[in-house]
């Protein structure tokens, strides 16, 4: 399917995976643990036993801060590969958002797209962090909805029912909304079940949110690699951002 961005008057986003790469330093922070506890698993091990407790914990209610999430994730990893608990390092663990890097056309690419429509980040994070994910990205969105705001995590529709909330309040219905998203379980398939427009970042090479639950139903409108693919897709003229 081509999309327009003209028939958009907001383009939404999730974050972490699309905006923010996160998989290479939760992998090297894992790694890293690993060597210190002499256990030698494939970096694609632990990147998965990360996804799984990730989705497993974000479905508990009440939901708790994302901090909290990768604490939990730490003591389940931990768990899986035999190794004892650090306390020091599960607070490092649960302080890593602050250092996650951005990719580097998503400064670009979302001023490009703020240059002709509202832009908006649906976010499976806490504020505190995702304040320091703006600062990395240079960016100010102008819708936010994070997992503390709604107490809930994606796939769970409180982020997709208050964006679009927060939308129709300043007079754009759901049909002139684009959501993106890297992760198919948290976005492509929420976002196909509330039939809203959707691209999906394939990023080269990550992985996270690709697999477990509604992944394999997800129909995604359209299919790039890169958000500067993205924007050079959906922008009329065609030019890709610098």
């Amino acid at each position: 399917m081509t999309l327009s961005l003209s028939d958009f008057d907001a383009v939404t986003f999730d974050v972490y995976g699309t905006l923010i790469d996160w998989e290479p330093a939760i992998i090297g922070f894992l790694r890293d643990w690993a060597d210190r506890n002499s256990i030698s698993p494939r970096a694609q091990d632990l990147l998965m036993a990360f996804d799984l407790a990730r989705a497993e914990i974000q479905k508990e209610r009440p939901a708790h801060l994302y901090p909290d999430v990768l604490r939990r994730c730490f003591d389940r990893i931990s768990s899986a590969f035999g190794v004892a608990v650090d306390s020091r390092e599960r607070e490092a663990f649960a302080a890593t958002p602050h250092q996650w890097p951005a990719y580097p056309d998503s400064h670009a690419g979302l001023k490009a797209l703020q240059a002709q429509a509202r832009v908006g980040a649906l976010s499976n994070i806490d504020n505190a962090s995702l304040e320091s994910s703006c600062r990395a990205l240079g960016f100010r969105f102008d819708v936010i909805v994070t997992a503390e705001r709604v107490g809930a995590y994606k796939p769970d529709m409180p982020h997709f029912e208050a964006g679009i909330a927060d939308l129709a309040a300043i007079g754009i219905p759901r049909e002139r909304i684009l959501h993106v998203g890297q992760s198919l379980r948290a976005d492509i398939t929420p976002a196909n079940r509330l039939g809203l427009k959707c691209a999906w970042i394939n990023r080269p090479g990550r992985l996270l949110g690709l697999s477990g639950d509604g992944a394999a139903e997800a129909k995604p409108d359209l299919t790039v690699s890169s958000l500067q693919e993205l924007v050079t897709a959906i922008t009329a003229n065609g030019r890709a951002v610098a």
